[in-house]
């Protein structure tokens, strides 16, 4: 359950340093260096999004539910 927890918060730090990224570099530049910073910043929040819905599922998957319990009345 810890995992799931981990991957959610480390999913949420790459998407917002994705849009960090992304949104620092104005449309329309023509160097080189700024594209690729801008185009990092596209593929590192959409990675982010994926590992955070990766933690989701993992968090819900290995969450500990009670065994249920059947009750026979006679």
């Amino acid at each position: 359950m810890k995992m799931g927890i981990a991957l959610i918060i480390s999913g949420g730090i790459m998407f917002i340093v994705g849009l960090i990224m992304y949104y620092s570099i104005e449309l329309g530049q023509t160097d080189s260096g700024l594209r690729l910073i801008k185009n990092s910043g596209t593929f590192i929040g959409l990675s982010g999004i994926g590992v955070t819905l990766a933690g989701i599922l993992l968090y819900l998957i290995n969450r500990n539910e009670a065994p249920m319990e059947k009750q026979f009345d006679v």
